[in-house]
């Protein structure tokens, strides 16, 4: 049986973080908690970085509203880029750690697997992976930024 005081702490934390959809399973309990809205899944990464884990600060808090908008990419510039969005509500990393490399960079080729970020969403880091093949165009937001549900984050260029 659920403990109705975790359910209600469950619920005040989606709302506090604009989350819509919650999987918890801990042993043999299993809690899933949608509200309206488009679904966004946390999972945690097959293989999160320690280094990310470990290393990385602390989640932001701010509305993702307070957040400067990144520039309107010139629309001739980027015809026939596609997208790589936000599946969820979180901090935006471009790297495994502080002391790390990024994932991506503008001219860096991806493949359908390639991970280009993390996002973290409630301590758990999720590595979002390109979907596509191509090249990186464009960065639309820094790492560290709070970013949106079906927030674009890159832009890719098909090969």
């Amino acid at each position: 049986m659920i403990d109705i005081r975790k359910l209600e702490s469950l619920v005040r934390l989606m709302v506090e973080n604009d989350l819509t959809e919650l999987d918890l399973k801990d042993g043999e309990e299993t809690v899933t908690v949608k509200r309206g809205g488009k679904p966004v899944v946390l999972t945690a990464p097959a293989a999160a970085p320690a280094a990310a884990l470990l290393a990385a600060p602390a989640p932001s808090v701010a509305p993702a509203a307070a957040a400067p908008a990144p520039t309107a990419p010139k629309a001739d510039d980027d015809a026939g880029c596609i997208a790589v969005e936000s599946p969820m509500v979180g901090t935006f990393y471009a790297t495994p750690g502080p002391d790390k490399p990024p994932f991506a960079q503008v001219g860096t080729q991806v493949g359908p697997e390639s991970i280009v970020c993390l996002v973290e969403a409630m301590k758990i880091f999720n590595e979002i992976k390109a979907e596509k093949s191509g090249t990186i165009h464009k960065i639309l937001v820094k790492s560290g930024q709070p970013v949106e549900f079906g927030q674009k984050l890159f832009l890719i260029k098909p090969s």
